[in-house]
């Protein structure tokens, strides 16, 4: 029997292999069918996914599966500092598993569905920021400690993450994921304007910490007991 922190290290390491394989698995396979899946289904599969997953494994490691929202977490005080570097090398693992599983698939397709800005620089990075922050004030909303897990969580966090693919793709390709971005960048080689998904959504994130606390009060982040949040 694996320990419990091994336990939630490989539900990250998975729980990201699946949101990428299924995410970017989308975008490449709409490419290689000319447009079948459709920007509208590639919303879905994203958000579709993203809910499956914190029903699977929510009760387990918290259903991360963003380097973003597990600093979130930090920040929020929802989250231990010893455990953060783990659960980032996890999802980064995770994702980059997954996308050399796509490049082995379809090894013609040159960005695997890599995140790359369709608009300038700023609209992108002030995309990716505001999407952020809004994914993680709903999460925070709807978690419980540093766990994405409840009756309505999946629901509320997958159909926001939809929605937000759904307008904000065509532009920025609407990752709030680092790890999301990371992996098809590090497979193909496709650096281009990366620096945009490794920050934007981190500092989304830690706004939303302040968000939070102005809309549901100042304790809302910081009322939870040490077991909470080391659970």
């Amino acid at each position: 029997m694996l320990k419990t922190e091994t336990r939630k290290l490989c539900a990250e390491i998975f729980g990201t292999y699946v949101l990428v394989f299924a995410g970017t698995g989308a975008i490449v396979i709409n490419d290689v069918s000319g447009g079948v899946v459709t920007h509208a289904g590639i919303a879905l599969t994203f958000g579709l996914i993203v809910l499956a997953m914190i029903y699977a494994i929510g009760d387990v490691s918290g259903c991360h599966l963003n380097p973003a929202v597990t600093l979130g977490f930090y920040v929020a005080k929802r989250f231990e500092g010893c455990h953060v570097v783990p659960y980032i090398i996890s999802q980064s693992l995770g994702a980059i598993l997954a996308s050399a599983t796509l490049r082995l698939m379809f090894p013609t397709q040159l960005t695997l569905g890599a995140t790359i800005p369709a608009g300038s620089v700023t609209q992108s990075f002030i995309l990716e920021f505001i999407l952020t922050l809004i994914l993680m004030f709903v999460i925070l909303s709807v978690s419980t400690g540093p766990k994405e897990k409840g009756a309505m969580a999946g629901v509320a966090v997958g159909a926001v993450i939809a929605l937000e693919a759904l307008f904000g793709g065509p532009i920025s390709g609407a990752s709030m994921n680092p790890a999301r971005s990371l992996a098809p960048a590090i497979v193909s080689m496709r650096f281009d304007s990366l620096w945009i998904y490794l920050t934007a959504p981190v500092l989304g994130a830690c706004a939303s910490v302040l968000v939070c606390r102005c809309v549901q009060g100042s304790d809302c982040c910081c009322r939870l007991t040490a077991k909470e949040i080391c659970s």
